[in-house]
């Protein structure tokens, strides 16, 4: 076997091209992932008109708010382009340069400040979206929608706020500033309490009696404002959301891709170096005199299964070592990478010697075997929800039986210290190279008279 192995390891030595490929395409893929994650998501550019007056409020009962910076909350989540006036805007969309164009109209802040009025108007903005491509169309518009429900949301708030205190100012009484004058409101709870000393001196009668409706009227609207203060404030954000994870915390979206990365590339060294292995040993007619006494079927099995697990053992810790530049992993979880990486790559290896024992040549197996493991690892990513139930329990099935899932699995817990066990996606990984491996060697049976 060390001999056989010694041999596998010079064809690849002899093949500088397919040994170059090996190490540099899972080297690509660590770099395009680190420069995703590291990055982080681009913000989209959009073109911004704000013409509302710098001095502008948003006034309630008279009484100016502070500023809220919708402007600034905007362009903290997408890339304003500046741009002097509509047609500008304009033509920032239709060349391109702008994803889309946001224009806040002058009398923006006029037409929020006139709803308390009784002749309420109707803000409006203007979003301008090239509908060329539907995709980015609908993208463009669900981030604006969003932002512009957060902008509204914060003004709301505010809005409430200010409620608030004129209710709390209606009851309790206070100081209520008016045109750089103070002017004194008594309060209801006042109110009540002179009406109610006021009472007793009144003799019985009509006057007496309805002193003492006002004195009630008092006290129930006292009461009942004050069940009113919190209805206010919940009427900004009327719906809370309370998030309840199910299934396990998932892990952080940096260490989901570097696994996924990590996998994909020990899934396609270890599964098409073990396949076109094995597919080269008959092509060459090499499979009779090997096995006739040299080494046994087992054995053969066995060194391309320890191949496939050492080349990309190699290769995925070159590829790790590489994010690394990008991204910072926890080194000290190492022995767990070795285990997922080491089970996982003997699992895909031996389902690449089912594969190889299952084609006639090289070029064959080599097909066979990335059109089995490309599309498998896409259904691995395929998420719970997202199709029907009956479609998405065939798929957990058919990535059950794949190597591909359940290495993923490992590799991830390996990399996420927050994240399952490991152990589960280990035994996994254990059984399928058993079962692949026994039949790998059930197809070995007409190996060698095809």
């Amino acid at each position: 076997m060390r001999w056989l192995l010694l041999k596998d390891l010079q064809i690849l030595r002899r093949s500088p091209l397919q040994a170059a490929l090996l190490v540099v395409y899972p080297i690509l893929i660590a770099i395009l992932v680190g420069l995703a994650i590291s990055g982080g998501p681009s913000k989209p550019r959009v073109a911004f008109l704000n013409e509302v007056p710098a001095d502008s409020r948003i006034s309630v009962g008279g009484q100016q708010l502070p500023a809220a910076s919708v402007g600034s909350r905007i362009c903290s989540r997408v890339e304003c382009v500046a741009v002097k006036d509509r047609a500008e805007a304009l033509g920032k969309v239709e060349s391109g340069d702008a994803l889309a164009a946001l224009v806040l109209p002058a009398d923006l802040v006029d037409e929020i400040n006139s709803l308390s009025s009784l002749s309420p108007g109707a803000p409006k903005v203007e979003v301008l979206v090239n509908e060329s491509d539907p995709v980015k169309a609908q993208l463009v518009n669900e981030r604006i929608t969003t932002l512009l429900a957060q902008a509204n949301l914060a003004i709301a708030r505010r809005i409430a706020a200010e409620g608030g205190h004129y209710l709390k100012l209606l009851i309790d009484g206070g100081e209520l500033p008016v045109l750089g004058q103070s002017i004194h409101i008594l309060g209801l709870r006042a109110t009540g309490q002179i009406l109610s000393a006021l009472e007793p001196a009144l003799p019985p009668g009509p006057l007496r009696e309805a002193l003492g409706q006002v004195t009630s009227f008092a006290g129930e609207a006292r009461e009942n404002l004050d069940i009113a203060g919190p209805l206010i404030e919940r009427l900004a954000q009327p719906i809370q959301v309370d998030k309840v994870a199910v299934g396990g915390a998932s892990p952080p979206l940096e260490t989901f891709a570097i696994a996924v990365a990590a996998t994909l590339t020990l899934a396609f060294v270890a599964v098409l170096l073990v396949a076109g292995s094995l597919a080269l040993e008959r092509e060459e007619n090499a499979f009779p005199r090997l096995t006739r006494g040299l080494i046994s079927r087992e054995g053969l099995l066995a060194e391309k299964v320890l191949l496939g697990v050492g080349v990309g053992l190699v290769v995925t810790m070159l590829m790790l070592a590489g994010l690394e530049i990008f991204v910072p992993l926890q080194w000290s979880r190492i022995g767990l990478w070795l285990a997922a990486i080491l089970l996982g790559g003997a699992a895909l290896a031996a389902a690449g010697a089912a594969l190889g024992a299952a084609a006639r040549e090289v070029r064959a197996v080599s097909l066979l075997a990335f059109m089995v493991t490309l599309p498998i690892a896409f259904l691995s990513l395929v998420p719970s929800g997202a199709i029907g139930g009956g479609i998405y329990d065939a798929i957990k099935i058919v990535t059950a039986i794949f190597p591909f899932k359940p290495a993923l699995q490992a590799m991830t817990a390996a990399l996420d210290s927050a994240g399952p066990g490991i152990a589960g996606p280990l035994a996994h990984l254990a059984v399928l190279t058993v079962a692949y491996s026994l039949l790998a060697r059930l197809a070995l049976r007409r190996f060698a008279t095809i």
